[in-house]
């Protein structure tokens, strides 16, 4: 089978690495992909947001199956652009990714189906912002409606901060203001194939850039798979109370599709919050996700492209995956690209691996940095100490100037895990 990923991030280095394993593949392509890509796949030079280039560059490549990454193609419409010419296609419609592309869209689809979720204000005015804040003590969160790359919320229980934020967003889009919930998040991931659902183990998001989850919200720092503190109970109860219902609710609305949808959570002391919706794997997660996932990636991926998830069993590494992000000095703020890489580590027995996110290979054949967050290092083991100790040795030994990550992801969640009776 010709499989093309569409993306140039860590998570679509984890796809590549996915369906390079797979004794079915006959030929892997990445649009565009990066340095680390490019050993496992064919890289095209494109534009993800010129979707008319990208669908004539897929169409001449002549795929089986292409598996949508980003979600700024999926909100432009590429999956439906694909589908049109009778490509298989892993992604969903403009039409459905409007769940992840408006959080205004997302938070009326909770309300309709009774999905838990924080109490909120939908605001397009000065005058509403003022009213929502008024209405909800500090901290206060407020989110931008469209897409904003993982970086449109803030959290501050600063009031001129919170106005100033919002009046800004309000120059070009809608804002959503709700409470400030507490607790910790995870991130449920579930395949749909147009009928059917298969639901992914859950992982846990780090989104903060310091130690001790304090500093800036970035795209993500990190995530740990599956999370200690959801036991068999707490994952029953969001099965019942949250997949069930987005997954009838997905129907009841002819918003079903062939594709991945992530849903993100926050568990309180009153049960689990729906905090956002995606219409796609989420970065950092997939990178601790795919590893444990022992199933030929081609046959699931063509499970839910023939609408045949129903036939699907996840056969599951019981190890605990880590990934932690490698990122540029002074991420998420401005940082320097191009710099050059010094050494980066080998894959190891199955117990570690890198996944490339913003690199390039220089024309000396050097790679060099693309971005902010520059790689993820993910580490396999018995225990939460092996994994996190693999990985993060992992993570130091990739070397380029100002390169940092956090060194406590999953941390939090594992110490309390410890506390919880037995």
């Amino acid at each position: 089978m010709r499989v093309a990923v569409v993306g140039t991030g860590a998570r679509e280095h984890a796809l590549v690495w996915a369906f390079s394993k797979s004794h079915r593949i006959n030929g892997l392509a990445c649009f565009p992909g990066n340095a680390g890509i490019a050993n496992l796949a064919d890289c095209f030079d494109c534009n993800l947001d010129d979707i008319g280039d990208l669908v004539a560059k897929i169409k001449a490549y002549d795929p089986d199956l292409v598996f949508i990454g980003p979600e700024t193609p999926l909100d432009q419409g590429l999956a439906d652009d694909l589908r049109s010419l009778g490509i298989p296609t892993i992604g969903p419609g403009k039409d459905q990714a409007r769940l992840e592309s408006s959080k205004v869209f997302g938070k009326e689809f909770m309300r309709d189906f009774g999905i838990p979720t924080a109490r909120s204000f939908h605001v397009k005015t000065s005058q509403e912002l003022t009213t929502a804040l008024a209405a909800f003590n500090p901290p206060w969160v407020l989110k931008k409606s469209g897409l904003a790359a993982g970086k449109g919320v803030l959290e501050t229980g600063d009031y001129r901060e919170a106005l100033a934020y919002g009046q800004a967003v309000l120059q070009n889009d809608e804002l959503v203001v709700e409470e400030f919930l507490r607790g910790y998040e995870a991130s449920v991931f579930v395949a749909l194939d147009g009928k059917n659902h298969l639901v992914f183990p859950p992982c846990a998001d780090h989104k903060k850039a310091e130690e001790g989850d304090g500093g800036l919200n970035t795209g993500g720092m990190g995530a740990i798979c599956p999370v200690p503190l959801l036991r068999d109970k707490e994952w029953q109860e969001v099965l019942d109370s949250v997949v069930d219902p987005v997954v009838h609710g997905l129907k009841s609305k002819g918003l079903m599709y062939q594709g991945i949808i992530f849903i993100g959570l926050m568990i309180t002391d009153k049960g689990p919050r729906v905090l956002e919706f995606n219409v796609r794997l989420g970065d950092p997660e997939t990178q601790a996700l795919l590893p444990r996932i022992r199933n030929d990636f081609v046959d699931l991926s063509e499970a839910i492209v023939t609408g045949q998830l129903d036939k699907v069993v996840l056969d599951i590494d019981p190890m605990t995956a880590i990934s932690v992000v490698i990122a540029s000095e002074g991420y998420p703020g401005s940082y320097k690209k191009n710099i050059p890489v010094q050494h980066l580590p080998l894959n190891r027995n199955g117990k570690f691996v890198l996944f490339h996110a913003a690199t390039r290979t220089g024309d000396n054949g050097q790679i060099l940095t693309t971005g902010g967050r520059c790689f993820s290092a993910v580490g396999l083991g018995e225990t939460f100490e092996d994994a996190q100790r693999r990985a993060n040795r992992g993570a130091s030994e990739v070397q380029f100037e100002g390169a940092w990550f956090r060194k406590d992801i999953g941390r939090r969640l594992f110490n309390l895990a410890l506390q919880l009776p037995v």
